[in-house]
């Protein structure tokens, strides 16, 4: 498991290994998505609004070098659904 030393000591969730994909956390409110082999397939990010966290969950378009949001969830794990696929 890969923790990058600027993500800081406190952690809402755990990085590690999920349902083939694996979790990075780059600072409290952001955590890369990649597959076990390191393959980056996007992003999830945290936000606060009136009514609680949402959590977006952003896919790596490579060949457009760009990124495409997938969907926006109130739980973390609804987000990281969407790279199971």
């Amino acid at each position: 498991m890969t923790t990058l030393d600027f993500a800081g000591t406190h952690q809402t969730y755990p990085a590690g290994i999920r349902a083939g994909i694996a979790v990075v956390p780059l600072h409290d409110d952001l955590w890369r998505v990649t597959r076990a082999d390191g393959d980056v397939l996007g992003y999830v990010e945290r936000s606060l609004t009136v009514s609680g966290y949402r959590y977006l969950a952003k896919r790596l378009l490579r060949r457009q070098r760009r990124f495409l949001p997938v969907g926006e969830f109130w739980e973390f794990d609804d987000a990281m659904d969407c790279f199971r696929f």
